[in-house]
């Protein structure tokens, strides 16, 4: 990973966060989208980064998407991951972003976000840690706490959950039983 600040000032911030939202497109999957005749579409998801959701998940750290697009793909991801926080087909997600964290009682601080591209520069200039992908467009970047060394869809995610789980002390006690540490 490749850290803006020092990288003792990015634990720090990660060692606050109570929810991680991530983007789906360029983030959770590498962004392309095979559209099939019958006008459905296929992504692919990286199974580590699922690993890495459930680990945060049992953690208590909350998991949700924001996506610019609508797609049962993405709503099938989140149910088999349990994830109920899914925001969609939203190209202006600051306004999601405001009612979740209100209604959760949260402040900037305790959020984490990962994106790639200009839709979720507005959401990284709030939260407490901002993360790019490794192949988010140059002007994500530039409003980033951390670079992932992996692009979206190649384990990305799970860069961003061990990163977390390790600042906050939670490595070892949610990896630990597949580790033969724990």
């Amino acid at each position: 990973m490749r850290y803006r600040p020092s990288p003792e000032e990015v634990t720090e911030r990660a060692a606050r966060i109570r929810v991680l939202l991530l983007d789906v497109d360029g983030v959770l999957t590498d962004g392309g989208i095979l559209l099939h005749p019958d006008g459905e579409e296929s992504k692919v998801f990286n199974v580590r980064d699922g690993l890495g959701i459930r680990l945060l998940q049992r953690a208590g750290i909350e998991v949700g998407f924001i996506s610019g697009r609508s797609s049962r793909v993405v709503a099938r991801r989140a149910e088999d991951l349990g994830i109920g926080l899914v925001v969609q087909g939203t190209l202006y997600k600051l306004p999601a972003y405001e009612e979740i964290i209100a209604k959760r009682g949260l402040t900037d601080r305790d959020v984490a976000y990962v994106g790639d591209d200009i839709v979720d520069i507005p959401i990284l200039r709030r939260v407490g840690l901002a993360v790019a992908t490794a192949g988010a467009v140059p002007a994500v970047a530039s409003y980033c706490h951390v670079i992932t060394d992996r692009d979206g869809g190649r384990g990305a995610v799970r860069e961003v959950c061990e990163l977390i789980l390790q600042a906050q002390g939670r490595w070892e006690e949610m990896a630990g039983p597949f580790l033969g540490t724990g």
